[in-house]
């Protein structure tokens, strides 16, 4: 048993993917290793990726897998053999396709096979040689690379026809290394590549060249001392955190480098010697947005900017350099002279959209196409600002209906600015920065730029209830445009993040306690409902477009629309819950009730969870299963219970409980004590049991019959206020 070591040396790979390229490439080795024999369970791998390579550490591999016996069925024995036991030619057929002949029938195995006796030919297959195993395996881990674009090259040699034969892989390949301890794996090729024991070190820094390994573990030693490469991306990653981390000390003044775990990975797949180097910028640049000079430079230019202990961005950054010089001061000139220009165009981007106003810029989305079937930007701002101003007048006073209206009214109108053009990331950012240069109140200026919040999950929510109106009118809209026209999302693709914008209407009705019927709300934002109708005086929710004649028509929507809203809200709402640790059973019970305040939905769950610890709660569960059971047959039951017509003592009992403890639980209830409410409920568990042990719900007589199914009816309308309980019951 010895380590084995694989690599491929290739022209530079694409950094975003080459994490995930170098895991693959281990992982399917191993895997397939394990499969043939040749690697155990004990084995483990090191998967190494850097610009120019992917690489392979795998211990305790065998030079060749253990021989198996093998046992194959042939047939029947009455069609292999004859009435004198001699090989029938279908038999002979089936040996010789096996590589065995009539010499071989002697030694053939009976064994019971259902109902017959079946043939069996055992034989020992030898176990495959590595190089044999590490080819197949190696083959597999090329075919199967997750590789976001192929290239398709020819081979110059180790080919039929030089020049003409070609291959595809996600770079050109030029050398591959397969060891196993200090043995070279000859046999083994790939695109069009031998296997040696010699590599490449850094473009331009290593002492030796080539670098020959001495065997499969001193792979990344001798990389790192002969080739001045560290081929690890996690090893190099750590050292790139290291350095900005020491750098970033030494300029001193408590700065610190941003944080972004994207962009170190990127930069981690750009350098394979990286080299932290200080730059500076003019700090005239620094009377523009932070967020558009980090952006520039950390999108253009892979930098990391320095910020003060407040936060805010300094006149200095950090570049990742894959060289080390004497002298950086060509390295840090020749950064600081490329990213001059960028900074330059974000101020002038800024200066020259400050010279409009944002309001002025609002007609300009009237020729922004939204959606062919939804009309422009413009006219979807117009069913953003009917919906914030409804939600407003809901939840608050005339200044937040203007407020909440101005906000919607601009929020898109940076999506016409220059910066916007030049950087998508930035919008709604920038619309606070030009609503705050406008003059325009604070609270309009913060919902222009959390009207987009939460843009992701674990994201703040927007800062003021001006905000939180724009964001939640905003992502209604888009709710109701989609699923009125008919664009769901479907398995794993949700091209328009619907389920990003249900989730961010959960969270605000749940984490900002707005007293918000969530029907009505989609009915409201469909302009469905009787006061926001299709009138050409309404001030409410109008769904039109432009056509191509120039003239406004409706949009016909789905009439479902509101339903299916509804229906997609609830499942992510139970996904949420369900992550936020309460049990199916627990969501599946408040959920039924199909819940409209859905700020209330976590008191609820509360007092189910309590309610189930009672020792009283699986037999009321198991009742309540029941008399949903029996009032499900009965069709439409009125709760109503005529006392003169209650004849059994335990009916008798059951209506006096119900008299006595019913009122406490309904004023606990509307007091919002939900907890106890159930908990006074629990005491009908006695009265509940000697019921279904004592009368005959069903009785012959009718009005016997629909006073029982009436007391029923009450004790499940006083039972299920809170949850449908009966969903508690054990299946």
């Amino acid at each position: 048993m010895n380590n084995l070591l694989v690599e491929l040396f290739v022209e530079e790979l694409p950094p975003k993917a080459l994490q995930k390229l170098g895991d693959a490439f281990a992982g399917v080795l191993l895997s397939q290793l394990q499969a043939q024999g040749l690697a155990s369970s004990a084995s483990r791998v090191t998967a190494y990726a850097s610009p120019r390579r992917l690489a392979a550490h795998i211990t305790e591999v065998a030079p060749q897998a253990a021989d198996k016996a093998v046992s194959q069925k042939l047939m029947p024995v009455t069609v292999g053999l004859d009435a004198a036991g001699n090989a029938t030619p279908a038999l002979l057929k089936k040996l010789a396709a096996l590589g065995a002949d009539a010499s071989a029938v002697p030694g053939l195995r009976r064994a019971p096979d259902g109902k017959a006796e079946a043939l069996f030919h055992d034989s020992t297959v030898r176990g495959a040689t590595l190089s044999e195993g590490l080819q197949k395996a190696l083959q597999e881990s090329v075919a199967k690379l997750p590789i976001p674009k192929v290239m398709r090259y020819q081979l110059e040699s180790g080919c039929e026809q030089p020049g003409w034969t070609s291959v595809s892989f996600v770079r050109p390949a030029h050398g591959l290394v397969a060891l196993h301890g200090t043995e070279v794996l000859l046999s083994v090729s790939v695109l069009g590549l031998t296997a040696g024991n010699a590599t490449h070190g850094h473009r331009f820094e290593a002492a030796v060249d080539p670098v020959v390994l001495r065997s499969a573990d001193s792979y990344a030693q001798q990389l790192a001392e002969e080739g001045a490469v560290i081929a690890g991306f996690a090893e190099r990653r750590a050292e790139i955190v290291r350095q900005l981390q020491v750098v970033a000390e030494r300029v001193g003044g408590g700065v610190r480098p941003i944080e972004d775990d994207a962009l170190l990975d990127e930069v981690t797949a750009l350098v394979e010697r990286p080299n932290v180097l200080v730059c500076e910028f003019e700090t005239q640049f620094l009377g523009v947005p932070q967020e558009c000079l980090i952006l520039t430079m950390k999108a253009n230019q892979k930098y990391f900017p320095l910020l003060d202990a407040e936060g805010r961005l300094t006149h200095r950054f950090l570049v990742v350099s894959n060289i080390r010089p004497d002298d950086a001061s060509a390295v840090t000139g020749g950064n600081e002279r490329v990213v001059r220009p960028r900074l330059a165009d974000a101020k002038f981007f800024f200066d020259q959209d400050r010279k409009k106003t944002l309001e002025s810029r609002v007609a300009s989305l009237a020729k922004v196409v939204y959606h062919n079937q939804l009309g422009t930007q413009g006219e979807r701002v117009e069913r953003v600002r009917a919906i914030a101003r409804a939600i407003a007048q809901q939840i608050g006073d005339v200044e937040l209906s203007r407020h909440a209206d101005q906000a919607a009214q601009l929020a898109k109108a940076d999506l016409v600015t220059d910066m916007v053009g030049e950087f998508p990331e930035l919008q709604g950012t920038m619309g606070r920065y030009y609503a705050q240069a406008d003059g325009l109140p604070a609270a309009v200026a913060d919902a222009i730029e959390d009207h987009y919040k939460p843009r992701f999950a674990g994201d703040t929510l927007p800062r003021g209830d001006v905000g939180v109106v724009a964001a939640l009118a905003d992502k209604l809209e888009t709710l109701v445009g989609m699923f009125g026209i008919g664009n769901l999302p479907t398995g794993d693709r949700d091209p328009f993040a619907l389920r990003r914008h249900a989730l961010g209407v959960i969270r605000m009705l749940v984490e900002k306690d707005l007293p918000l019927n969530l029907r009505d709300l989609l009915v409201l934002a469909t302009g469905q409902s009787d006061q926001l109708g299709f009138a050409e005086d309404s001030q409410g929710v109008v769904w039109c477009k432009t056509n191509a004649d120039g003239e406004m028509e409706l949009i016909a929507l789905n009439p479902d629309t509101p339903d299916l809203m509804l229906n997609f809200i609830y499942d992510r709402l139970a996904g949420s819950l369900r992550e936020q640790g309460y049990s199916a059973q627990e969501v599946d019970a408040v959920l039924a009730l199909r819940p409209q305040r859905l700020a209330l939905v976590e008191k609820q769950l509360a007092a189910v969870r309590a309610f189930a610890a009672l020792p009283e709660a699986p037999a009321l569960a198991a009742a309540n299963k029941r008399v949903t059971n029996i009032l499900k047959k009965a069709g439409d039951v009125d709760a109503h219970v005529n006392p003169e017509l209650l004849r059994e003592q335990a009916e008798k009992d059951l209506y006096a409980a119900l008299q006595r403890f019913v009122p406490e639980a309904d004023a606990l209830f509307a007091a919002g004590d939900y907890t106890g409410s159930l908990q006074t409920l629990a005491v009908l568990r006695a009265p509940v049991d000697a019921f279904f042990d004592d009368v005959m719900v069903n009785a012959e007589e009718l009005d016997l019959r629909l006073n029982r199914q009436g007391l029923l009816q009450s004790l499940h309308v006083a039972m299920n206020r809170v949850a449908d309980l009966s969903r508690l019951a054990a299946a």
